[in-house]
């Protein structure tokens, strides 16, 4: 089996600070991106999000019972979930009409050491807390960053 093969077959645990979120992930994810949104700076309680992008089949997402959906935004295209008992952004589902599901987990829920990729991209840069000195392609306003992540999405492998 090569290298390739066995990112895509591998599977992960993710797991919130106080452990009660728990849920696996199976594969490579699509992508990974670092928004700066300012709903990604409330749901994540930071300067920005580092989120990795899957197909939703490859994730079970947790039930109601570990984590409380909330919708940030209308249209509610987006679902965030949270832990119950620590609070920590666990799980956003995303559902946007003739598009495939797709799940996004954020960073801090992979073990320390993941063999995770690195980001492709700033997204909402405009709304960022403070400068970022990296090399990575950096978007502002909606619509570039929602271009550029589409563009990531689908053509970037």
């Amino acid at each position: 089996m090569s290298e390739n093969q066995a990112k895509t077959n591998a599977m992960q645990q993710c797991s919130c600070q106080c452990g009660h979120v728990q849920f696996e992930v199976v594969g490579a994810p699509r992508l990974r991106m670092l928004c700066h949104c300012t709903i990604c700076q409330q749901f994540n309680q930071a300067s920005h999000a580092d989120i990795l992008v899957y197909k939703s089949k490859n994730i079970k997402t947790p039930s109601d019972e570990f984590v409380t959906f909330k919708t940030y935004k209308a249209p509610p295209n987006v679902q965030r979930g949270s832990c119950v008992k620590c609070g920590q952004a666990a799980i956003e589902v995303f559902n946007f009409p003739l598009m495939p599901k797709l799940t996004m987990v954020p960073q801090g829920m992979f073990a320390d050491g993941a063999d995770l990729p690195v980001p492709a991209a700033h997204m909402f840069y405009e709304k960022r807390v403070a400068d970022v000195d990296d090399d990575l392609p950096k978007h502002n306003g909606f619509l570039k960053s929602q271009l550029a992540f589409f563009k990531f999405l689908w053509f970037k492998r």
